[in-house]
């Protein structure tokens, strides 16, 4: 990706279908655990597997930002033609990475109780989860690293590449756990064995596929890893309060979801049912609409790098113009059959039921979510990550003013109209900041 890439909607579309497929290869993970341990291990395993998979989603959903703000500020430095300086957007953030996984294996044992307090289980569950933790949480360090290359990767638009990376991983960690789950019969604990091995395996490669990528690009006479850059303490501070602010935005995102399953729960096993299948619609068609914002990130960071106000424009329109189209079909997709794909989830009558007559709002929230994502995107590429924060609090507020009245008065209905409430105001307070983009073309 350079400052002269075109940004027509064919090229964004050639951008956008590996992204969109490598986000619908992550979930397997998880998919792979499940089964293996199902048909080979016990009901505790499988229990323990649950609870194991809910943490370390949460824990590595929480350091996203390492992805985030690489794309952004690699693509910033490719559009300007500094290259010395997406190599050292990359050294920083593999440092930061690195230093969060020790981190967090140094504090294994205290975040494993923490964890397992809070989301609770029979004696026997809790005990499987502890030890598969303790064993997977030795592949944080590389997980985090293969976030800041899946960034450096979107930042130059090599959406291919990671596609590749991420079919790897699945394969790799698919035919791992089978071995130690399954040959070795090592249960919950060759789960955890084989998806760390996978992630330092996948890790390794990536460095190599992308050290190779960045000698391609080098035409400067600086060191491959320019510690001067790397450790310069303006840009690090720059890049650190970037990560804390995008930190701050999803951590409030993953409270907003959280509530509102809360929430549902609160009306019945019944209504927390309807409601989980829903959410699973949406989590689905995430996986378009973020493949897009995926895009545009590196778009708008290489237009704004390169001082070119007429790519920025022309990038929002055509990714927004793809995005605004493919909401509108999935959105209808969901009305007209997500009542089949409801069948599918569920044989429980009083839940298809219920979810069922819930459709329209699932499919209302995906329509209206297309332009919180793509401003997700627009501000990401820009590194306005202040203005995300402070977008992202807002709209939880008047996600929360709005849940009260609405709630109280229409049940769960009421719910999820405060849930699209919510989706608006992430668009609209994110629209507040727009303007202040253009600054960065000054």
């Amino acid at each position: 990706m350079t400052s002269n890439a075109v940004v027509g909607r064919r090229a964004i579309l050639r951008q956008a279908w590996p992204i969109i497929l490598a986000n619908a290869a992550v979930p397997t993970l998880g998919l792979v655990d499940t089964a293996v341990i199902g048909n080979l291990g016990t009901t505790a395993q499988l229990g323990a597997i649950a609870l194991g998979a809910v943490i370390f989603s949460f824990v590595y959903w929480s350091f996203g930002f390492l992805r985030m703000g690489t794309t952004g500020f690699t693509a910033q430095a490719a559009g300007r033609r500094d290259e010395a300086e997406v190599r050292a957007t990359l050294g920083r953030a593999l440092l930061i990475a690195l230093g969060i996984g020790l981190v967090l294996i140094a504090l294994q044992a205290p975040l494993a109780w923490t964890a397992l307090q809070l989301l609770g289980g029979s004696q026997e569950v809790e005990s499987v989860a502890r030890d598969y933790f303790l064993v997977r949480i030795w592949g944080a360090p590389a997980t985090l690293a293969a976030f800041a290359l899946i960034g450096a990767l979107i930042g130059l638009g090599r959406s291919r590449t990671l596609l590749a990376v991420q079919l790897f991983l699945n394969c790799l960690n698919i035919l791992l756990d089978v071995y130690f789950a399954g040959v070795l019969g090592m249960g919950a604990k060759g789960i955890a064995l084989g998806t760390a091995l996978s992630e330092w395996i996948t890790c390794l490669l990536a460095i190599a596929v992308v050290v190779r990528l960045l000698k391609t690009r080098r035409r400067d006479g600086e060191a491959l890893w320019p510690w001067h850059r790397i450790v310069d303490r303006k840009k690090l501070r720059r890049t650190l309060a970037a990560n804390t602010d995008i930190l701050v935005r999803t951590l409030t995102l993953v409270f907003a979801f959280a509530f509102f399953a809360n929430q549902g729960a609160q009306y019945g096993n019944v209504t927390l049912a309807a409601n989980h299948i829903l959410l699973q619609l949406i989590s689905f068609s995430a996986f378009f609409l973020d493949g897009y914002a995926f895009v545009v990130e590196s778009l708008v960071g290489t237009a704004i790098g390169a001082k070119r106000y007429d790519g920025f424009r022309k990038s929002v329109r055509h990714s927004s113009e793809i995005a605004g189209v493919t909401a509108v079909m999935l959105a209808v997709t969901i009305f007209l059959l997500g009542a089949e794909v409801i069948n599918l989830l569920t044989d429980l009558p009083e839940v298809r039921q219920l979810a069922r007559s819930l459709l329209p709002w699932c499919a209302l929230y995906v329509l209206l979510a297309v332009a919180a994502f793509q401003l997700d995107g627009i501000f990401i590429g820009a590194t306005r990550t202040g203005e995300m924060r402070n977008a992202a609090l807002l709209s939880l507020t008047l996600f929360l003013v709005s849940w009260l009245p609405l709630s109280a008065a229409l049940g769960n209905d009421g719910l999820w109209l405060a849930f699209i409430v919510y989706v608006i105001a992430r668009a609209l307070s994110l629209l507040i900041f727009y303007p202040s983009i253009r600054r960065c073309f000054t």
